[in-house]
């Protein structure tokens, strides 16, 4: 008899969601973060944007769960007491022949649902933002700014009231099928005195790790090689914008995305109190390691580590980015600020999220959640309700 009914593995903002959603619908639910802090990883370290759903193929999961989760995060959060702000986005074409991609992100946009969105000639663009340099840009008013780890923390807090368990510094190390249910076993940190080993069962699994969704979904036996679930780690920097400028710009500002999906372009982002960064970049760092031996011994340079130093000389690589739509920027306003990494499925180029119910014997009752990279954050309650679903189906 198994001793729960599911186990959330990591107490991001998705997995806290999950746990909340599970323990909602009457799952005797246990959450495990090997971290001493729910939300302290990728969903701490990045640029705390719900949004609008614009940029996402029409049939894909990224589309249909970013435009419905960012109803529902606006919603949770005006609930929990979590800072949420619609500040609003322009995507900036600096010329005329970039115009074309707002065209069809405006088309594309519609077709998902996302709500309000508006093409501005130059005039108007100028009118909303006299110190941002365009000849037409977007608006998706909508977009807006919110504390990612004060929601994760919340879903944490629901996910406690409506029963759950919630461990913080409890890594998943083992995960093995018997009898009917999961065998979960559970290590504290090493520098965590006191705190013995435990093992649970639990008749479902839900794998929710982020950066090490690949390891968990090895760790239950699955060949990720063969489903090509091996995770790319990729970086990315921040660099505040001086403090100088911070009445100049009032919404969040992104230049047409570039052609080969792997970002949305360095941006202006705004913070909860008006600070100005500009980032993400983008910065592979290899392959996630520390499953296949083999692999680490024929290509240890291809293995991610994680590493959150910016480094202060890829400053002329912002200012060059952003410096085309920022006529004000000077390269000496830029300072280094902070790093996330987010696990990607393909290094290049555009990939869905993965989020499947397994089926074969050996594996029944775990569900997958692999590359939740962005709009993961912004997705999170969306994804919890589909998560459910496959649960409880």
């Amino acid at each position: 008899m198994p001793d729960v009914d599911v186990t959330v593995i990591g107490g991001g903002v998705v997995g806290c969601a999950v746990a909340a959603a599970a323990a909602g619908r009457g799952l005797n639910t246990v959450l495990l973060e090997k971290a001493t802090h729910l939300g302290s990883g990728t969903t701490s370290r990045n640029s705390e944007v719900a949004h609008g759903g614009m940029y996402y193929p029409a049939d894909s999961l990224k589309a249909s769960l970013c435009v419905r989760g960012r109803r529902q995060l606006k919603e949770f959060c005006g609930t929990a007491g979590v800072p949420y702000r619609e500040l609003g986005k322009l995507i900036v074409a600096v010329t005329a022949a970039e115009e074309a991609e707002l065209q069809r992100l405006l088309t594309l946009g519609r077709t998902n649902g996302v709500e309000d969105l508006e093409l501005l000639d130059g005039a108007a663009l100028a009118r909303l933002e006299p110190h941002v340099r365009g000849v037409a840009a977007l608006l998706s008013p909508r977009t807006a700014v919110f504390g990612a780890e004060q929601t994760a923390q919340a879903y944490g807090r629901l996910a406690t009231e409506r029963g759950a368990q919630v461990f913080t510094g409890a890594e998943c190390v083992g995960l093995d099928r018997q009898h009917g249910g999961w065998h979960v076993a559970v290590a504290p940190p090493a520098a965590q005195v006191g705190v013995q080993p435990w093992t649970h069962t639990s008749r479902l699994v839900v794998n929710a790790a982020g950066l090490y969704a690949d390891r968990i979904a090895r760790l239950a036996g699955i060949d990720i090689a063969a489903r090509g679930w091996r995770l790319h780690w990729v970086k990315g920097s921040y660099f505040g914008i001086d403090p100088a400028h911070a009445d100049k710009i009032g919404r969040l500002i992104y230049p047409v995305p570039p052609a080969d999906g792997t970002t949305l372009g360095v941006h202006v982002c705004v913070d909860l109190g008006g600070r100005l960064r500009l980032g993400p970049d983008f910065q592979p760092l290899g392959l996630s390691g520390g499953l296949d031996s083999a692999c680490e011994l024929l290509a240890p340079d291809r293995l991610a580590r994680e590493d959150y130093a910016v480094d202060p000389g890829r400053a002329d690589i912002f200012f060059g980015g952003a410096s085309p739509f920022l006529p004000f920027l000077r390269a000496e306003d830029l300072t280094p600020d902070m790093a996330g990494i987010r696990p990607r499925l393909l290094e290049n180029g555009f990939s869905d999220f993965v989020i499947v119910r397994e089926t074969v014997d050996d594996l029944t009752g775990l569900v997958n959640l692999v590359g939740i990279d962005s709009p993961g954050l912004t997705c999170a309650p969306a994804i919890a309700e589909y998560v459910v679903e496959l649960l409880t189906a």
